[in-house]
């Protein structure tokens, strides 16, 4: 019996499985590529190929009393995650993870004009992407309901770390907003990330949502200025929203239009994380190490 289960393995899947193999826990690895999922038996992990985008074609997946990380993103239309539907499909009281932990987004809040956002905070998901988050939570919600199994909901942040870093945009010239108009944005370093999802899985309570996040109050812009100065280029030009209407594409726009300042206070206290890079500085310094 696999003890743990990883759905959609990919570069934050991998880092928990690696730790847990050098535990000795046995990890499934479940994802499209043949390509990814050859690195990863060669690491150690047991691996199944499943295209969720194809139902009639899926694999039994072993579920069974497993602990279950879901990271596997929605397909890219609709306002539903019709990926997570056929996950669900496969559940049943004969094949029932004990736990799952649900890799999802702090999108789902939608626009919340730079307030701090708590966990008690109303989601209101104002994206196409947002709102296929919102209705993966919610057919896990009522999956869990029905056949019993725990589940903890992870709403994250933007990531970076290692591998990835907004570099080739910078070198590109692609522009930032002006510090006035900047919206909020939150981020959290990818090996905080990972140490939280293992945290959420050991500690975390049936019904638990957690907003993940380094808790620094910055902007896109401080992002990229700060990406750029690590690595020695030129700092992005800064423009109006106005100009951005017209020279940024529909998805990084939308990044742009809406602002949080999200509250990490319940992760801290509940899954008794302190966090290694608490800031972009210590995040960013780290960097350089493929770890």
């Amino acid at each position: 019996m696999i003890d743990t289960v990883i759905m959609g393995c990919g570069d934050i899947g991998r880092r928990i499985g690696r730790h847990l193999l050098g535990e000795g826990t046995s990890v499934l690895a479940v994802a499209r590529s043949h390509e990814k999922l050859l690195k990863l038996e060669a690491e150690g992990f047991e691996v199944l190929a499943a295209d969720f985008d194809q139902p009639e074609s899926l694999p039994a997946v072993p579920l069974h009393n497993a602990e279950v990380f879901y990271a596997m993103p929605p397909q890219g239309g609709g306002k539903s995650d019709y990926r997570m539907m056929n996950f669900c499909r496969l559940l049943s009281a004969e094949n029932c993870p004990r736990k799952l932990v649900y890799l999802g987004t702090s999108g789902v809040y939608g626009d919340c004009g730079g307030a701090i956002v708590t966990e008690e905070t109303p989601i209101n998901p104002q994206t196409a992407r947002a709102q296929r988050r919102a209705s993966a939570e919610e057919q896990l919600r009522s999956a869990a309901d029905l056949l019993g199994f725990e589940l903890v909901i992870l709403r994250i942040t933007g990531i970076y770390g290692p591998g990835r870093l907004p570099v080739a945009r910078i070198m590109q010239g692609h522009p930032v907003l002006k510090p006035a108009e900047a919206p909020f944005t939150n981020r959290i370093h990818a090996l905080d990330l990972v140490r939280i999802c293992l945290a959420a899985m050991a500690k975390g309570a049936d019904g638990d949502i957690f907003n993940v996040s380094d808790g620094q109050e910055s902007t896109m812009g401080d992002y990229f200025t700060a990406v750029a100065d690590l690595y020695q280029l030129p700092r992005p030009a800064q423009i109006s929203l106005a100009e951005a209407e017209e020279r940024m594409n529909p998805l990084m726009l939308s990044y742009l239009k809406e602002s949080r300042r999200m509250d990490n206070r319940k992760m801290r206290e509940k899954l008794g994380i302190e966090l290694v890079y608490p800031n972009l500085t210590a995040g960013l310094q780290a960097c350089g190490d493929d770890q």
